[in-house]
């Protein structure tokens, strides 16, 4: 049985925004997997040095959008960003022995696997039950064609795609929310954002948007994800799902109370 206050705020919404990068998919199972496969024996499957390498790329990321929120320079193309991390790593000490075996082919083929990140079990049945009571976009820092690529080849039952790329910057600023209920025409209070961090929650809380944390096992720190609790219980978002599903059937029913 819901509470009095999560049946108010789901009541309320029209749309969900979701993150993609490790809220919708898996990119760390992925790249922990495809990255020693396509190494030439030079990085053992399941070993400390390929969950570093994909951990390392991933950080890459991270300081790139922070960088460019910040007002800095850089790509707005995630593609290009992940190549060039890709290949700033590549000669670094540690990693510069994979540099003689990566060539040309093998670092777009890498940059790809982005492309085709693992789903979360919960995702597509979650997303699809989600559809039929609301709207269902990302709101991704992904390029469009990225995110376009994931939707097609693992079933993503998106409304629509709005990618940040479409925005000229990338979460957590404000423009790329507000945008997104610019094109959706509906006001902040009505759409939520759904997402595995809370920094991205955050950004969305402040210009008015509904938030819902979805915990992933290898996004935001394990102590944030542990203390991660719903305003009703004296924490900063609006509701915690354990999953999609969770979040669909509690808007579900949220809808046939109205």
């Amino acid at each position: 049985m819901m509470s009095t206050e999560d049946l108010d705020v789901l009541r309320e919404i029209d749309a969900c925004l979701f993150d993609v990068f490790g809220t919708v998919l898996n990119w760390h199972s992925t790249l922990t997997r495809e990255i020693p496969r396509r190494s030439k024996g030079l990085l053992l499957e399941g070993s400390q040095d390929a969950i570093d390498f994909t951990e390392e790329w991933r950080a890459g990321y991270f300081a790139h959008v922070i960088r460019v929120v910040q007002g800095g320079e850089g790509t707005l193309h995630t593609d290009t960003m992940h190549r060039e991390i890709l290949d700033n790593m590549l000669i670094a000490p540690r990693w510069s022995h994979l540099a003689d075996v990566w060539g040309e082919s093998d670092r777009e083929e890498l940059t790809m696997i982005w492309h085709d990140l693992d789903v979360y079990e919960d995702t597509v049945p979650g997303l699809t039950e989600l559809k039929s009571h609301v709207y269902i976009l990302t709101l991704s820092n992904g390029n469009f064609k990225l995110l376009l690529d994931q939707a097609k080849k693992k079933g993503l039952p998106w409304d629509g795609i709005f990618s940040t790329e479409m925005f000229g910057t990338y979460k957590p600023n404000k423009h790329t929310y507000q945008s997104a209920a610019y094109h959706l025409s509906l006001p902040p209070h009505k759409i939520a954002m759904v997402a595995a961090h809370h920094t991205d929650l955050r950004a969305a809380a402040s210009v008015g948007f509904k938030t819902v944390y979805v915990p992933r096992p290898t996004e935001d720190l394990p102590e944030v994800r542990k203390n991660m609790r719903s305003k009703k219980d004296g924490g900063e978002v609006d509701l915690v799902v354990k999953d999609f599903q969770e979040l669909a059937r509690l808007i579900g029913e949220a809808r046939q109370s109205r």
